[in-house]
């Protein structure tokens, strides 16, 4: 057995989406990981396909924003839904949302995009290996420890050599049966299996059959074959999923397709049949020590828009931040704050996912049991956090609409500069301090902290609550930690108090 002496500081068990995400969001931080997937590649299966346009903002302040976006090339027309008894007869539903489609750009500078989780995840395992981090695919966790100083963690390769690994935490992004959680018996609730469904990934030759119906989701209206197709790259890949004869043997599928496609001499070849049960399971804490879990590990939704892939990857943007803090001399009670935020989010857009009908018309308009919609665009953007890591000034906010302003535990709103950038790319890898035009005092105040401080102006400062000496402190993951809306008699001392309540200091 060999003997790890060059430690790392966190472990990621877990090459997925929010693996990866989790190794550069540290690695952006300076912080050197080890990830470990006991797989021997990344996912050979599309899964989530719909990169939300709050992950694309993550994947901007990593700058691989673009790589992201060339990946999703082959369905960067294919927004659509569409509905009707056959593929081939189906014909486009108009896109609504309840308080109608915004202007994009005046919420956020991000592009969202569909990308099939089998290309999406190599393009990050690239970047990550590029950058540095030690991306390690066919390795298993086999056993931990948790110590006073540490996680000693047992790995074993595929050749069968094992290792003895130390380091500081450990993220367990292994997924929704997560052996971590198990082994630490940490327990989920929710409301529990949804019911029953599958996949079928196939092969088939309909690029002619789309062109000019170009679509997302297609909804097939038909009791031979009911519930819908989802385009994988456009042309040739493509998911059917149904709750109907889940059970049925795989020889079967290509007639049951040809009948949802409409189209009875199509060539066909089934690659997967995969039984699947959509259900609601939250896990009770987001953290166990040294151990934290983010993903599928903590909380398992049905696949609304790709909820679940998009909140952990939120999840690990909100916990490297947080490590990176602690690992540089924060106390580690900042860490406290991860399950504090992370959990009541987890589990609000889990019930929302787990509410909405599989009904494309009606999906953003009715719920199951009349439990009230979230705004589709509030669920991804206007998520807040009460406690944690922010100081709560007690100010309204709703998730009827898309209700960014200023808020402590919001998202900073989104605002093009002068110099064609965002005010979300103000934010790096530190804290800022965003001022109004009169607040240069604010600057002197600053002057012996490592945080950057912008002015901007009256417009900008009204939309956030502040008056022209006002401050808002935002945190490295763009959440706004602390509103001062005008400035106080000594605002040294006031941001000095607000820097120790967020991070927790003693």
């Amino acid at each position: 057995m060999m003997y790890n002496v060059h430690a790392p500081r966190v472990l990621i068990v877990g090459g997925g989406l929010v693996g990866l995400s989790a190794a550069l969001f540290l690695r952006q931080q300076g912080v050197a990981t080890v990830l470990v997937e006991r797989r021997p590649t990344t996912s050979p299966q599309p899964k989530a396909r719909r990169i939300n346009i709050r992950t694309m903002e993550l994947f901007g302040q990593l700058g691989i924003a673009d790589e992201v976006l060339d990946a999703a090339r082959d369905l960067a027309e294919y927004q659509h839904f569409a509905a009707g008894p056959t593929l081939a007869q189906a014909t486009r539903i108009p896109f609504t949302l309840p308080g109608g489609v915004p202007d994009w750009s005046t919420i956020t500078p991000a592009t969202a995009c569909l990308c099939a989780q089998d290309l999406l995840e190599p393009v990050l395992r690239r970047i990550a290996v590029a950058r540095g981090c030690d991306v390690r695919f066919g390795v298993e966790l086999t056993d931990f420890a948790t110590e006073s100083d540490g996680i000693v963690a047992t790995l074993r390769a595929a050749d069968g050599t094992v290792e003895r690994l130390r380091a500081d935490y450990l993220i367990a992004a292994d997924g929704a049966s997560s052996p971590i959680r198990e082994r630490l018996g940490i327990p989920r609730d929710g409301r529990g299996t949804l019911g029953r469904a599958v996949n079928v990934y196939f092969r088939a030759d309909l690029s002619d059959l789309v062109r000019g119906r170009e679509f997302n989701l297609c909804q097939i209206e038909n009791a031979d074959a009911p519930w819908a197709f989802a385009s994988i790259d456009g042309s040739h890949r493509w998911i059917f999923t149904t709750t109907d004869g889940i059970d049925r043997p795989v020889e079967e599928w290509p007639s049951v397709l040809r009948t949802a496609i409409g189209v009875p001499d199509i060539a066909i070849d089934v690659l997967s049949v995969l039984p699947w049960e959509p259900g609601m399971f939250v896990a009770e804490r987001y953290r166990a020590d040294r151990i934290f879990l983010a993903g599928d590990a903590a909380h398992v939704m049905p696949p609304f828009a790709a909820a679940g892939a998009n909140t952990g990857i939120e999840d690990a943007h909100n916990l490297a931040w947080k490590l990176a803090a602690v690992l540089r001399g924060e106390d580690p009670a900042l860490l406290d704050t991860y399950h504090e935020e992370r959990r009541p989010v987890g589990w609000y857009i889990a019930d929302q996912s787990s509410i909405r009908t599989a009904n494309l018309r009606t999906m953003n308009r009715e719920s199951r049991d009349a439990t009230p919609l979230a705004d589709p665009i509030a669920l991804i953007l206007g998520n807040r956090y009460h406690s944690g890591a922010v100081i709560d000034d007690g100010s309204p906010n709703t998730m009827a609409h898309l209700d960014l302003t200023g808020q402590p535990g919001t998202r900073v709103p989104h605002r093009w500069l002068s110099d064609g950038r965002s005010t979300l790319d103000l934010v790096d890898t530190a804290c800022v301090l965003l001022i109004g035009p009169d607040g240069t005092t604010w600057k002197a105040a600053a002057a012996h902290l490592p945080l950057e401080v912008h002015e901007l102006d009256q417009d900008w400062a009204d939309t956030v609550g502040l008056s022209p000496s006002g401050a808002l402190l935002v945190r490295p993951d763009q959440i706004i930690a602390w509103r001062m809306p005008t400035l106080p008699d000594d605002p040294a001392t006031e941001l000095n108090t607000a820097l120790d309540r967020i991070f927790r200091r003693t």
